[in-house]
């Protein structure tokens, strides 16, 4: 007995190694059981303008339109029978269109960080997509890059002749149905069961970004009047977003819709400084005497000796530069009192209240002359209204984007759709970030924070699927479905290498 005994550690030396020997089979992960609640996903059909295209780095190409939000959502609703999803894709990843062979001069090529250039610019090379080059559809993704809300709605609009007479879009026109149709009838047509609308940005887009040289439309629906960089009417804008979804519930379809962002929470508003200028000693003397603005200064409390502006305009006006970095922008103003009159521009220096365009940067600095070193832009040059963004121009953009969310927000629960607050999702991005499964932080840095692309205006592919989860979100919400979403870490967060 005691050699038994003596013999038990080494059997049970003997047994822990056979167990170190057995393989270890691991339990899978079961496999979620997604659901589509009460949605239909069968034939999803998605509406709306550049962001629903994939338009990114101020170019449409294929690899953005692989990276829309729509085309992440499908693949979310192909777990719970999805069908396919279509897309009028683009010839190349260059951007761009030609007109009978003849390169389109208002659609840029994809943009990148090239030579010393302090802003992204156009990378070089002849775009291959051509625009009577018909595509036949019919296409799940109906983005149009550029499109105005009332626009959606426009017969011809998709007419390849019309987009040399500057009355079709060329994007559309290469996959338009026919000449006389409009994109809702080419949407509606598809007898979608679900579908997403995101539109309406480009009715306020374009002013901000032309620096509010466009004009406030509010109460005029005539759209025939309007210049592109205006502002659209809020009932023309309420008309035309009802009737897009009229047409897309006609048949029972359930959907989405998004409010729209805040336009100066976008990188190309809040990456300029006001204040960009360094300056001499020197430079900053002349600058400030009589041969410079010295004189414009004195004139100014001239005026207001004569009462003709109060003590408070003079200290807004009055240009001051110093010896060192952080001297703000002189610009014009057209909401000074003017004093053209007596001689004076509408002229004053930017403070922090105001926005300058992303694409000020290339701009300020240079020669208004070559042959005059004073003229510089900027600083001996006032910089014009294009460039600037005034806190008055914002007023007016804020009041027509909380008018035109209003309706959005009205129609979605008049049509008893999910709503998606694209409005607070992009403001807690610029503000706080969002973070990501691995830790990182996505922001709306311009060029380095991944939520935006170069152009500063569009998301980046890693911002399309915060977006896209946005979305999805709402739908689960609404809808009763568990979709899971996508992971933003798939995506890029820039292009560029």
């Amino acid at each position: 007995m005691k050699k038994f005994y003596a013999l038990l550690p080494f059997l049970g030396l003997f047994l822990i190694a056979c167990e170190d020997d057995t393989p270890i089979v691991e339990t899978p992960e079961p496999t979620p059981e997604y659901t589509a609640g009460s949605a239909d996903f069968s034939k999803y059909v998605a509406v709306g303008s550049s962001l629903t295209a994939g338009y990114s780095d101020n170019a449409l190409f294929i690899a953005g339109q692989e990276a829309s939000f729509p085309n992440m959502l499908a693949s979310n609703f192909a777990l719970v029978g999805g069908g396919d999803f279509s897309i009028p894709f683009m010839a190349d990843n260059l951007g761009g269109m030609t007109l009978g062979g003849n390169q389109i001069t208002d659609n840029r090529l994809i943009l990148s960080f090239l030579g010393e250039s302090p802003a992204p610019v156009p990378v070089s090379g002849t775009p291959t997509t051509e625009v009577s080059n018909k595509l036949s559809g019919p296409f799940n993704n109906m983005g149009v890059p550029g499109t105005k809300s009332y626009e959606l709605l426009a017969p011809g609009y998709g007419s390849v002749a019309g987009v040399a007479m500057g009355t079709a879009n060329p994007y559309f026109a290469r996959f338009s149905s026919s000449e006389s149709t409009r994109i809702v009838d080419d949407a509606a047509s598809q007898g979608a069961t679900f579908f997403t609308l995101w539109a309406g940005s480009n009715d306020i887009l374009l002013y901000a970004v032309g620096g509010g040289t466009g004009v406030n439309q509010e109460g005029n629906p005539d759209a025939t009047t309007y210049a592109r960089e205006d502002i659209t009417d809020p009932t023309l804008f309420a008309g035309a977003i009802n009737g897009v979804l009229g047409a897309m519930t006609a048949n029972g379809a359930k959907g989405v819709i998004a409010n729209l962002p805040n336009l100066t929470d976008l990188p190309y508003f809040t990456t300029v400084p006001h204040n960009p200028i360094p300056l001499d000693e020197a430079t900053a003397a002349y600058l400030n005497s009589m041969e410079a603005y010295g004189a414009y200064n004195a004139g100014l409390m001239q005026l207001q000796g004569l009462g003709l502006i109060s003590e408070e305009e003079v200290a807004k006006r009055t240009i001051s530069f110093s010896a060192g970095e952080g001297n703000a922008v002189v610009i014009l103003d057209e909401d000074l009192t003017d004093l053209s009159a007596y001689g004076l521009d509408n002229m004053r220096q930017a403070t922090a209240d105001d926005l300058l365009v992303l694409t000020a940067s290339s701009f300020i600095g240079t020669l208004a002359d070559p042959n005059n070193p004073a003229s510089v832009n900027g600083v001996g040059v006032p910089l014009a209204d294009q460039w600037i963004l005034t806190p008055e121009e914002q007023a007016i953009v804020e009041t027509a984007l909380n008018t035109f969310n209003q309706t959005i927000a009205g129609l979605a629960t008049s049509y008893d759709l999910a709503f998606v607050d694209a409005n607070a999702l992009l403001s807690n991005l610029n503000t706080n970030g969002v973070q990501l499964s691995d830790g990182s932080v996505v922001t709306a840095e311009f060029a380095t924070g991944g939520g935006f692309s170069l152009d500063g205006v569009h998301p980046a592919p890693r911002g399309y699927a915060i977006v896209a989860n946005a979305f999805i979100d709402a739908i689960n919400a609404k809808y009763n479905s568990n979709l899971p979403g996508v992971n933003p870490l798939d995506y890029t967060g820039l292009y560029i290498d």
